[in-house]
């Protein structure tokens, strides 16, 4: 993301005028305070060798390289800034962040907990504590996607690629063999245009869109309406050869529209919100065309750059700019937001917690509004700049942007696709006769014995679940008046190309002697109580009886209760009910290995509507709680 200057406001940008006495350092802050960062660097470089204000020249130092978002460069120099003595704190996030870009997570880890002392209010400290363990958790997550290197990238920054009609439109500082070419001082390369090429196309294929929309600064990314004739995309503060700036001399962004007119794009014009004093740009417009996504850092937001939408009326107006709020935005920087056309968002920022530098997330929407937002983990972000994505309308693959190891330039467009589901799919049926067996309880397990799913089969006998590639599961069947059966089953080495079905069906076999089961009752509990009640001894008594009968019986017990408690009181609480009703038959004289298994579900299975909510009689809600005796096997 190196070709593009961020919105202002990264780092500290404000020098303070008791270093301003040199000439040296004048014009090395003037070269950093116009965003001229490569020729900065090595005026601060210059400055360090001489021993001249060395501290401020090393802070400005690390600060240039993290504009161009060189992390490992920038880690160099802030382990020597945050020694310093009285470094403002902030570079101890500075320093954790640079750390993070470079994959060193230990180290960085470290560094925001010194932060955290200092800055306990900032959002992107609790934000990073409430998720600490999200390394750890992202790397050994299953990977949803593919990822491959289109193959028209260049030396240069290529990123922004959207789909417009069967082209991909993106934006691109590449050199187009001109002897001619104005640089960007930000980072020494060639100003940004907005180019195309076919789906299928080549390198040699690509060229520039026709029309008024490029120029000598910059253009893109660019955001198109549904039927093709409208785009609105992102320029410097440029138009109709006049070059705006605020009150520090910053030409910042703004968006602009134009019109497809005879295969030409133009009638370009901005709108109503751009600003002198600050930038807007990164459009994204939804599939109705009547919202704009867009970022700015204009006044009144959370951080740096925030992600803000607008509406766009009937008669192609546009309204008043409403900020996304605090889920999305942070103290930090929101950018490059795109909104599918199923309604969620994806933006990046390097606010919330992340594998690097900006990372890609997506939110996750509640009644009517965002109620949260989830990273898209590996491939889709890596320790460095990971943004511009673009998703397809039926949502199976698309595009993103980096500057991670491996490209071929310094950002480069990846094309993702979404690795097809593995569906489970089976038939749960009587070993005696073939038929269906209805009401069976059907659980899957992962090899730890935890629950993932739980089904109860319909009159057909058939389950079904999507399930992660690359695992081992435990598959359970059972039903009253049947043996259970486990079976143990892999889904590894499967082809992540298409999607797949695996079909496991599990035949449960009647158990033959039915009087036994007639005898094998339910036993039911107090209201919030686990004791065992004298009627419930009484049927206890006959499971202890049935077992002394039978010394090849093992059985399985399992607890409940009803709906009228918290659901983690309520998983405690069956526990106990389970406990009790093990160490009553223990107490008999039972040995322990005749009992597989004894644990609480809480009211994750009722037996009828009475969950969270519903008005039910006590007789109704008595049926809940319950602990029922399933037999395993009968030697």
């Amino acid at each position: 993301m190196k070709a593009i200057k961020p919105f202002i406001i990264i780092f500290l940008l404000i020098c303070s005028s008791s270093f301003g006495q040199s000439g040296k350092l004048k014009r090395a802050d003037r070269l950093y305070n116009s965003f001229s960062f490569v020729k900065a660097i090595d005026k601060y470089e210059n400055l360090i060798d001489k021993n001249f204000n060395k501290s401020y020249a090393m802070r400005k130092l690390g600060d240039s390289y993290m504009y161009l978002r060189k992390p490992e460069e920038a880690v160099e120099v802030y382990k020597h800034v945050v020694e310093q003595e009285n470094v403002p704190k902030e570079y101890y996030y500075f320093y954790a962040q640079a750390l993070r870009g470079a994959g060193l997570y230990k180290a960085s880890k470290i560094w925001m907990k010194k932060y955290k002392f200092e800055a306990e209010n900032d959002s992107r400290v609790k934000k990073f504590f409430d998720n600490e363990d999200f390394i750890s958790e992202m790397f050994n997550a299953k990977k949803k996607y593919t990822l491959s290197k289109i193959n028209f990238n260049t030396k240069f920054s290529d990123f922004g690629a959207v789909e417009y009609n069967d082209e991909i439109v993106f934006a691109s500082t590449r050199d187009e063999g001109v002897s001619i070419k104005r640089k960007y001082v930000w980072n020494a390369q060639p100003f940004l245009d907005i180019f195309k090429v076919n789906k299928s196309g080549t390198l040699e294929e690509v060229k520039k869109i026709e029309g008024d929309v490029n120029t000598k600064y910059h253009e893109g990314p660019a955001t198109f309406s549904r039927n093709g004739d409208k785009m609105f995309f992102s320029r410097n503060n440029y138009f109709e050869g006049e070059k705006g700036k605020d009150k520090k001399g910053v030409n910042n962004l703004k968006i602009y529209q134009a019109k497809l007119v005879n295969g030409m794009w133009t009638n370009i014009k901005g709108i109503h919100f751009n600003n002198d004093e600050y930038s807007v740009g990164h459009p994204s417009l939804s599939s109705d065309g009547k919202k704009l996504y867009f970022t700015s850092d204009m006044p009144g937001g959370f951080g740096g750059s925030d992600i803000y939408v607008v509406n766009i009326n009937d008669d192609g107006t546009i309204g008043t700019p409403e900020n996304m709020g605090e889920i999305v935005n942070t103290e930090g920087n929101e950018m490059f937001p795109f909104i599918h056309n199923e309604g969620t968002l994806f933006f990046s920022s390097d606010g919330h917690v992340g594998f690097g530098l900006l990372d890609i997330f997506a939110t996750i929407a509640g009644e009517n509004k965002i109620a949260s937002i989830l990273n898209l983990g590996e491939p889709i972000n890596s320790s460095k700049d990971d943004f511009s994505y673009f998703l397809s309308k039926e949502g199976f693959d698309g595009y993103i942007s980096s500057n991670r190891e491996g490209g071929v330039g310094d950002d480069d467009i990846y094309k993702f696709k979404r690795i097809p589901p593995l569906t489970l799919k089976g038939q749960i049926f009587d070993d005696a006769n073939n038929e269906p067996v209805e009401n069976a309880k059907v659980v899957l397990k992962d090899v730890n014995g935890d629950e993932i799913a739980y089904f109860i089969t319909e009159s057909d006998g058939y389950y079904e679940h999507i399930i992660d590639r690359d695992a081992n599961f435990i598959l359970e069947g059972s039903k009253e008046k049947y043996t259970s059966v486990s079976k143990d089953f892999s889904s590894f080495r499967l082809d992540e190309e298409i999607e797949l079905i695996v079909n496991l069906d599990v035949g449960l076999k009647p158990i033959e002697d039915i009087a036994l089961l007639a005898d094998l009752d339910i036993i039911y509990f107090d209201l919030d109580k686990s004791f065992i009640r004298p009627d419930a001894a009484v049927e206890l008594n006959k499971v202890v009886s049935l077992l002394n009968k039978y010394p090849g019986m093992v059985i399985r017990m399992e607890s409940h209760t009803d709906s009228r408690a918290p659901d983690m009181y309520n998983i405690k609480l069956s526990s106990r009910r389970a406990t009790s009703t093990y160490k009553y038959i223990i107490s008999k004289g039972i040995d322990p290995s005749r009992i597989t298994k004894y644990e609480g579900f809480g009211e994750t299975q009722l037996v009828n509507k009475c969950s969270n909510g519903i008005k039910c009689t006590e007789k109704e809600h008595q049926l809940n709680r319950r602990t029922e005796f399933i037999i395993i096997k009968m030697k």
